[in-house]
Protein backbone atom coordinates (compact mmCIF):
# COMPACT_ATOMS: atom_id res chain seq x y z
CA UNK A 1 0.00 0.00 0.00
CA UNK A 2 2.81 2.38 0.93
CA UNK A 3 4.65 1.52 -2.27
CA UNK A 4 1.48 2.19 -4.27
CA UNK A 5 0.96 5.60 -2.69
CA UNK A 6 4.63 6.44 -3.11
CA UNK A 7 4.53 5.53 -6.78
CA UNK A 8 1.34 7.55 -7.32
CA UNK A 9 2.97 10.60 -5.77
CA UNK A 10 6.51 10.33 -7.16
CA UNK A 11 5.68 8.83 -10.56
CA UNK A 12 4.13 11.97 -12.09
CA UNK A 13 7.06 14.12 -10.92
CA UNK A 14 9.45 11.65 -12.51
CA UNK A 15 7.47 11.85 -15.75
CA UNK A 16 7.76 15.65 -15.68
CA UNK A 17 11.54 15.49 -15.35
CA UNK A 18 12.03 12.85 -18.01
CA UNK A 19 9.82 14.60 -20.60
CA UNK A 20 10.38 18.37 -20.22
CA UNK A 21 9.09 19.15 -23.73
CA UNK A 22 5.74 17.54 -22.99
CA UNK A 23 5.62 19.34 -19.63
CA UNK A 24 6.18 22.64 -21.46
CA UNK A 25 3.24 21.86 -23.78
CA UNK A 26 1.01 21.13 -20.79
CA UNK A 27 2.09 24.36 -19.06
CA UNK A 28 1.45 26.45 -22.19
CA UNK A 29 -2.03 24.96 -22.49
CA UNK A 30 -2.63 25.67 -18.81
CA UNK A 31 -1.47 29.29 -19.10
CA UNK A 32 -3.71 29.81 -22.14
CA UNK A 33 -6.74 28.40 -20.30
CA UNK A 34 -5.84 30.38 -17.18
CA UNK A 35 -5.73 33.69 -19.05
CA UNK A 36 -9.15 32.99 -20.53
CA UNK A 37 -10.50 32.20 -17.05
CA UNK A 38 -8.97 35.49 -15.89
CA UNK A 39 -10.79 37.33 -18.66
CA UNK A 40 -14.15 36.04 -17.44
CA UNK A 41 -13.25 36.68 -13.79
CA UNK A 42 -12.23 40.24 -14.63
CA UNK A 43 -15.80 41.09 -15.58
CA UNK A 44 -16.94 40.00 -12.12
CA UNK A 45 -14.19 42.03 -10.43
CA UNK A 46 -14.99 45.26 -12.28
CA UNK A 47 -18.68 45.21 -11.37
CA UNK A 48 -17.99 44.09 -7.80
CA UNK A 49 -15.58 47.01 -7.34
CA UNK A 50 -18.20 49.46 -8.64
CA UNK A 51 -21.27 48.20 -6.81
CA UNK A 52 -20.07 45.81 -4.12
CA UNK A 53 -22.31 43.07 -5.53
CA UNK A 54 -21.54 39.83 -7.31
CA UNK A 55 -22.88 39.99 -10.89
CA UNK A 56 -24.51 36.63 -11.44
CA UNK A 57 -25.28 37.64 -15.05
CA UNK A 58 -21.64 37.92 -16.19
CA UNK A 59 -21.57 34.40 -17.61
CA UNK A 60 -24.77 35.03 -19.55
CA UNK A 61 -23.31 38.32 -20.81
CA UNK A 62 -20.47 36.24 -22.32
CA UNK A 63 -23.07 34.01 -23.99
CA UNK A 64 -25.28 36.91 -25.14
CA UNK A 65 -22.38 38.82 -26.70
CA UNK A 66 -21.13 35.72 -28.53
CA UNK A 67 -24.66 34.94 -29.77
CA UNK A 68 -25.07 38.50 -31.03
CA UNK A 69 -21.74 38.42 -32.86
CA UNK A 70 -22.24 35.07 -34.54
CA UNK A 71 -25.90 35.89 -35.29
CA UNK A 72 -24.88 39.05 -37.16
CA UNK A 73 -22.15 37.17 -39.03
CA UNK A 74 -24.63 34.48 -40.09
CA UNK A 75 -26.75 37.22 -41.64
CA UNK A 76 -23.89 38.37 -43.85
CA UNK A 77 -22.44 41.17 -41.75
CA UNK A 78 -18.61 41.36 -42.10
CA UNK A 79 -16.61 40.31 -39.03
CA UNK A 80 -15.26 43.78 -38.20
CA UNK A 81 -18.65 45.46 -38.59
CA UNK A 82 -20.35 42.67 -36.61
CA UNK A 83 -17.82 43.16 -33.82
CA UNK A 84 -18.47 46.91 -33.79
CA UNK A 85 -22.23 46.37 -33.69
CA UNK A 86 -21.85 43.85 -30.87
CA UNK A 87 -19.85 46.37 -28.84
CA UNK A 88 -22.60 48.94 -29.47
CA UNK A 89 -25.22 46.43 -28.28
CA UNK A 90 -23.30 45.71 -25.05
CA UNK A 91 -22.82 49.44 -24.35
CA UNK A 92 -26.53 50.04 -24.96
CA UNK A 93 -27.23 47.13 -22.62
CA UNK A 94 -25.08 48.82 -19.95
CA UNK A 95 -27.15 52.03 -20.25
CA UNK A 96 -30.37 50.00 -19.99
CA UNK A 97 -29.15 48.08 -16.93
CA UNK A 98 -28.15 51.30 -15.17
CA UNK A 99 -31.47 52.96 -15.93
CA UNK A 100 -33.86 50.05 -15.33
CA UNK A 101 -32.08 47.86 -12.76
CA UNK A 102 -29.41 49.79 -10.84
CA UNK A 103 -30.79 53.32 -10.51
CA UNK A 104 -33.97 52.28 -8.63
CA UNK A 105 -31.86 50.11 -6.27
CA UNK A 106 -29.26 52.66 -5.13
CA UNK A 107 -28.41 52.15 -1.43
CA UNK A 108 -30.39 48.92 -1.25
CA UNK A 109 -28.93 45.83 0.43
CA UNK A 110 -26.37 43.97 -1.67
CA UNK A 111 -28.50 40.83 -1.62
CA UNK A 112 -31.23 42.78 -3.46
CA UNK A 113 -28.77 43.81 -6.19
CA UNK A 114 -27.52 40.22 -6.36
CA UNK A 115 -31.07 38.93 -6.86
CA UNK A 116 -31.55 41.57 -9.57
CA UNK A 117 -28.54 40.21 -11.47
CA UNK A 118 -30.01 36.70 -11.24
CA UNK A 119 -33.18 37.99 -12.88
CA UNK A 120 -31.06 39.80 -15.47
CA UNK A 121 -29.24 36.58 -16.33
CA UNK A 122 -32.49 34.73 -17.07
CA UNK A 123 -33.78 37.69 -19.11
CA UNK A 124 -30.62 37.87 -21.26
CA UNK A 125 -30.58 34.11 -21.77
CA UNK A 126 -34.19 34.13 -22.93
CA UNK A 127 -33.64 37.20 -25.11
CA UNK A 128 -30.60 35.62 -26.75
CA UNK A 129 -32.52 32.42 -27.50
CA UNK A 130 -35.49 34.38 -28.89
CA UNK A 131 -33.29 36.54 -31.15
CA UNK A 132 -30.69 34.06 -32.37
CA UNK A 133 -32.05 30.56 -31.65
CA UNK A 134 -30.82 27.79 -29.37
CA UNK A 135 -28.71 25.74 -31.78
CA UNK A 136 -24.94 25.40 -31.39
CA UNK A 137 -23.27 27.92 -33.70
CA UNK A 138 -19.78 27.78 -35.16
CA UNK A 139 -17.81 30.99 -34.71
CA UNK A 140 -15.06 31.48 -37.26
CA UNK A 141 -12.84 34.47 -36.50
CA UNK A 142 -10.23 33.59 -39.12
CA UNK A 143 -7.81 31.83 -36.76
CA UNK A 144 -7.24 28.18 -37.71
CA UNK A 145 -7.56 25.65 -34.91
CA UNK A 146 -4.28 23.93 -35.76
CA UNK A 147 -0.93 23.39 -34.11
CA UNK A 148 2.66 24.10 -35.03
CA UNK A 149 6.02 23.28 -33.47
CA UNK A 150 8.37 25.83 -31.94
CA UNK A 151 11.63 24.61 -30.38
CA UNK A 152 10.15 21.13 -30.41
CA UNK A 153 7.06 22.23 -28.47
CA UNK A 154 3.60 21.74 -30.00
CA UNK A 155 1.58 25.00 -29.81
CA UNK A 156 -2.04 25.55 -30.83
CA UNK A 157 -2.57 28.75 -32.85
CA UNK A 158 -6.10 29.38 -31.60
CA UNK A 159 -5.14 28.89 -27.96
CA UNK A 160 -2.11 31.16 -28.27
CA UNK A 161 -4.09 33.89 -30.01
CA UNK A 162 -6.79 33.68 -27.35
CA UNK A 163 -4.18 33.79 -24.58
CA UNK A 164 -2.40 36.77 -26.14
CA UNK A 165 -5.68 38.65 -26.60
CA UNK A 166 -6.71 37.91 -23.02
CA UNK A 167 -3.30 38.95 -21.67
CA UNK A 168 -3.33 42.26 -23.55
CA UNK A 169 -6.90 43.10 -22.53
CA UNK A 170 -6.34 42.12 -18.91
CA UNK A 171 -3.13 44.17 -18.79
CA UNK A 172 -4.75 47.26 -20.29
CA UNK A 173 -7.70 47.09 -17.93
CA UNK A 174 -5.48 46.48 -14.92
CA UNK A 175 -3.51 49.65 -15.65
CA UNK A 176 -6.63 51.64 -16.53
CA UNK A 177 -8.52 50.81 -13.37
CA UNK A 178 -5.53 51.14 -11.04
CA UNK A 179 -3.89 54.27 -12.44
CA UNK A 180 -6.81 56.49 -13.43
CA UNK A 181 -9.42 58.58 -11.64
CA UNK A 182 -12.09 56.06 -12.61
CA UNK A 183 -10.18 53.38 -10.74
CA UNK A 184 -10.16 55.42 -7.54
CA UNK A 185 -13.79 56.34 -8.04
CA UNK A 186 -14.69 52.66 -8.31
CA UNK A 187 -13.41 51.93 -4.83
CA UNK A 188 -15.24 54.92 -3.37
CA UNK A 189 -18.50 53.88 -5.02
CA UNK A 190 -18.17 50.30 -3.78
CA UNK A 191 -17.49 51.43 -0.19
CA UNK A 192 -20.40 53.87 0.15
CA UNK A 193 -22.77 55.10 -2.55
CA UNK A 194 -23.96 58.13 -0.60
CA UNK A 195 -20.42 59.20 0.39
CA UNK A 196 -19.29 58.87 -3.24
CA UNK A 197 -22.16 61.05 -4.39
CA UNK A 198 -21.43 63.65 -1.69
CA UNK A 199 -17.89 64.22 -3.00
CA UNK A 200 -19.02 64.62 -6.59
CA UNK A 201 -18.46 61.14 -8.02
CA UNK A 202 -21.14 60.59 -10.71
CA UNK A 203 -22.52 57.24 -9.61
CA UNK A 204 -24.63 56.69 -12.72
CA UNK A 205 -21.72 57.44 -15.04
CA UNK A 206 -19.41 55.09 -13.13
CA UNK A 207 -21.94 52.28 -13.34
CA UNK A 208 -22.48 52.77 -17.08
CA UNK A 209 -18.72 52.83 -17.73
CA UNK A 210 -18.07 49.72 -15.65
CA UNK A 211 -20.94 47.70 -17.11
CA UNK A 212 -19.86 48.78 -20.61
CA UNK A 213 -16.30 47.62 -19.96
CA UNK A 214 -17.61 44.38 -18.45
CA UNK A 215 -19.67 43.93 -21.61
CA UNK A 216 -16.60 44.42 -23.81
CA UNK A 217 -14.70 41.92 -21.66
CA UNK A 218 -17.63 39.53 -22.11
CA UNK A 219 -17.36 39.95 -25.91
CA UNK A 220 -13.66 39.05 -25.83
CA UNK A 221 -14.33 36.02 -23.63
CA UNK A 222 -17.28 34.97 -25.78
CA UNK A 223 -15.25 35.20 -28.99
CA UNK A 224 -12.34 33.21 -27.56
CA UNK A 225 -14.41 30.46 -25.97
CA UNK A 226 -16.92 30.43 -28.83
CA UNK A 227 -14.19 30.00 -31.45
CA UNK A 228 -12.75 27.14 -29.41
CA UNK A 229 -15.86 25.14 -28.52
CA UNK A 230 -18.72 26.73 -30.46
CA UNK A 231 -21.32 29.23 -29.31
CA UNK A 232 -23.82 27.29 -27.21
CA UNK A 233 -25.88 27.95 -24.12
CA UNK A 234 -23.53 25.93 -21.93
CA UNK A 235 -21.08 28.78 -22.55
CA UNK A 236 -22.77 30.69 -19.71
CA UNK A 237 -21.59 27.98 -17.29
CA UNK A 238 -18.03 29.16 -17.77
CA UNK A 239 -18.87 31.66 -15.04
CA UNK A 240 -18.81 28.77 -12.58
CA UNK A 241 -15.14 28.18 -13.37
CA UNK A 242 -14.46 31.87 -12.76
CA UNK A 243 -15.70 31.57 -9.16
CA UNK A 244 -12.62 29.67 -7.90
CA UNK A 245 -10.45 32.21 -9.72
CA UNK A 246 -12.16 35.01 -7.79
CA UNK A 247 -11.83 33.16 -4.49
CA UNK A 248 -8.10 32.66 -5.05
CA UNK A 249 -7.34 36.17 -6.24
CA UNK A 250 -9.86 38.19 -4.28
CA UNK A 251 -13.15 39.69 -5.43
CA UNK A 252 -11.78 43.25 -5.56
CA UNK A 253 -8.37 42.65 -7.15
CA UNK A 254 -7.67 42.91 -10.87
CA UNK A 255 -4.14 41.41 -10.50
CA UNK A 256 -5.73 38.74 -8.32
CA UNK A 257 -8.00 37.70 -11.19
CA UNK A 258 -4.90 37.21 -13.35
CA UNK A 259 -2.90 35.25 -10.78
CA UNK A 260 -5.91 33.18 -9.76
CA UNK A 261 -6.66 32.29 -13.36
CA UNK A 262 -3.08 31.19 -13.99
CA UNK A 263 -3.04 29.04 -10.85
CA UNK A 264 -6.31 27.34 -11.77
CA UNK A 265 -5.45 26.93 -15.45
CA UNK A 266 -1.98 25.43 -15.01
CA UNK A 267 -2.97 23.42 -11.93
CA UNK A 268 -5.90 21.68 -13.55
CA UNK A 269 -3.95 20.87 -16.72
CA UNK A 270 -1.03 19.38 -14.80
CA UNK A 271 -3.39 17.48 -12.51
CA UNK A 272 -5.42 16.09 -15.39
CA UNK A 273 -2.43 15.00 -17.48
CA UNK A 274 -0.17 13.57 -14.76
CA UNK A 275 -2.50 12.47 -11.96
CA UNK A 276 -5.72 12.00 -13.95
CA UNK A 277 -4.92 8.45 -15.13
CA UNK A 278 -4.30 7.39 -11.52
CA UNK A 279 -7.76 8.45 -10.30
CA UNK A 280 -9.84 7.78 -13.39
CA UNK A 281 -9.55 11.24 -14.98
CA UNK A 282 -11.91 14.25 -14.81
CA UNK A 283 -9.60 16.16 -12.45
CA UNK A 284 -10.23 19.30 -14.53
CA UNK A 285 -13.88 19.23 -13.45
CA UNK A 286 -13.23 19.51 -9.71
CA UNK A 287 -9.64 20.68 -9.19
CA UNK A 288 -10.51 24.40 -9.15
CA UNK A 289 -13.25 23.97 -6.56
CA UNK A 290 -11.07 21.91 -4.21
CA UNK A 291 -8.35 24.59 -4.35
CA UNK A 292 -10.98 27.29 -3.77
CA UNK A 293 -12.33 25.39 -0.74
CA UNK A 294 -8.83 25.16 0.72
CA UNK A 295 -8.39 28.92 0.29
CA UNK A 296 -11.73 29.61 1.94
CA UNK A 297 -10.55 27.69 4.99
CA UNK A 298 -7.17 29.42 5.37
CA UNK A 299 -7.48 32.76 3.56
CA UNK A 300 -11.11 33.54 2.66
CA UNK A 301 -10.29 37.02 1.30
CA UNK A 302 -8.00 35.53 -1.37
CA UNK A 303 -4.36 36.25 -2.19
CA UNK A 304 -4.90 39.92 -3.02
CA UNK A 305 -8.23 40.59 -1.32
CA UNK A 306 -8.64 43.01 1.55
CA UNK A 307 -9.05 41.51 5.00
CA UNK A 308 -12.23 42.90 6.56
CA UNK A 309 -12.30 43.28 10.33
CA UNK A 310 -15.66 44.00 11.89
CA UNK A 311 -16.15 44.97 15.52
CA UNK A 312 -18.98 43.15 17.26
Amino acid sequence: MIDLLYGAFVGPFRDMLTAPTFLAEVLIGGVAAGLMYSLVALGFVLIFKASGVFNFAQGVMVLFSALTLVGLMERGVPVVLALGLTIAVMVALAFAIERVVLRPLVNQEHIILFMATIGLSFFLEGLGEMMWGANVKKLDVGIPDESFKMAGILINKLEMTAAATAAILVGVLAVFFQRTKIGRALRAVADDHEAALSIGIPLRTIWVVVWSVAGIVAIAAGVMWGAKSGVQFSLSLIALKALPVLILGGFTSVPGAIVGGLIIGTGEKIGEVYWGPLVGGAIENWFAYVVALAFLLVRPQGLFGEKIIERV
